[in-house]
């Protein structure tokens, strides 16, 4: 499948955003995010070349992609540098186990349709954090291992 839809413009990332506000961010020890030089690289060009890529494999259609536009999911995406994982990180925004309860939008009304949503906003994530990385992203990670750890 594929999504054949308008790129959204890049999210705006937040340089004094805390990483530890999110549940699914793991990022070890305090470490320059480098949030200014990540949000320049998207609007170079990261995230149209991310997104085209992730668009012509998502599995979801139009009417899910507009609930996402609709609720403005893309511009609750983050993306920092992990210098201890030697990686760029990101946050995916999703739907809320409550989503019912809340009543977020008239289209929304299957956990289908919110399984599907979340999972590809973090293949989305996943795809533009990997392009940076491989693409954008000249430093190199401060962290130096300890000469101690064992070797697997």
């Amino acid at each position: 499948m594929s999504l054949d839809v308008e790129t959204p413009d890049p999210p705006e990332l937040e340089t004094d955003a805390d990483l530890s506000d999110y549940d699914d961010v793991d990022a070890s020890g305090a470490n320059d995010t480098h949030r200014d030089d990540l949000d320049a690289f998207l609007h170079e060009g990261a995230w149209d070349e991310a997104f085209a890529e992730w668009a012509a494999q998502s599995g979801l259609d139009a009417s899910e992609w507009q609930i996402v536009v609709d609720l403005d999911l893309i511009e609750r995406f983050d993306f920092f540098w992990d210098d201890f994982a030697d990686r760029v990180g990101y946050h995916a925004p999703g739907l809320p186990e409550d989503w019912k309860e809340r009543d977020l939008h008239p289209d929304l009304d299957s956990w289908s349709t919110v399984s599907a949503i979340n999972a590809e906003l973090t293949e989305l994530g996943r795809i533009v954090s990997d392009r940076l990385k491989a693409d954008y992203v000249d430093w190199d990670a401060d962290y130096e291992a300890p000469d101690d750890l064992p070797d697997f």
